[in-house]
């Protein structure tokens, strides 16, 4: 679904569509999210400007809310931004953690308590965003992407609600899913992405941008508090 779907931003939702639905696309978690319906989509202006931020919080939000009141697996907001690519992978990851800075800073605003389930401290294990009291586990994606997976034509941030995969792991279904989609991804890379671990191994953050990063990497995202004042 398109969120107020103006036609001039139709193109760009088809070719994400596309590039997803790609046989050889190979996260399979967002095949299924398209094909239940639970894809929603945001064309936002500009990736290097906070323009769109508060278009794209009250969705975020919205989301949170819908989950809680039917936790349907498979549903995610993805953010495209018609301007703003960037040069290389630092230059993404730079603007990817400004956006969901400002984004996590406008969640604060509007009296959202962060989900007391995850950490908010980008260098815990237990690491993850949060908005509408939900947390999220974020994909970036863009045109100068090292990894085939995570190189589509604009700057775009793909939003997933981090309680789908503890739903999954309780219904025994997430590590086939993890390996099924390391493979494929394998296939379309020429090798295994580096940066993805076990969840509770090491704090994913470090997998956002999609850029591989050394051990003394910096989260350059402050954190959040635990609780906001109501």
């Amino acid at each position: 679904m398109l969120r107020n779907d103006p036609e001039p931003d139709r193109p760009i939702v088809d070719r994400f569509i596309d590039f997803i639905t790609d046989t050889q696309f190979p996260c399979v978690g967002a095949k299924a999210a398209y094909n239940r319906g639970g894809m929603h989509f945001i064309v936002a202006r500009d990736f290097s400007s906070a323009w769109d931020d508060l278009r794209i919080i009250p969705e975020l939000i919205a989301l949170a809310q819908r989950y809680r009141e039917d936790p349907q697996l498979f549903q995610s907001l993805v953010v495209l931004f018609r301007e703003g690519a960037p040069e290389d992978e630092a230059e993404y990851e730079k603007l990817l953690w400004k956006r969901l800075e400002s984004l996590s800073q406008k969640d604060d605003w509007l009296g959202q308590r962060p989900d007391p389930r995850v950490a908010h401290d980008p260098d815990d294990p237990h690491f993850a965003l949060s908005f509408g009291g939900e947390a999220f586990f974020v994909v970036g994606l863009h045109p100068k992407a090292s990894r085939p997976a995570r190189r589509f034509d604009h700057p775009a941030i793909v939003f997933n609600l981090h309680d789908q995969f503890e739903k999954l792991r309780e219904a025994g279904k997430y590590q086939s899913m993890r390996e099924t989609i390391l493979k494929r991804d394998a296939k379309i890379a020429g090798s295994i992405n580096p940066m993805l671990a076990e969840h509770g191994s090491i704090s994913a953050a470090r997998q956002y941008s999609g850029r591989a990063v050394s051990e003394e990497w910096k989260c350059p995202f402050s954190g959040r508090k635990a609780d906001v004042p109501a």
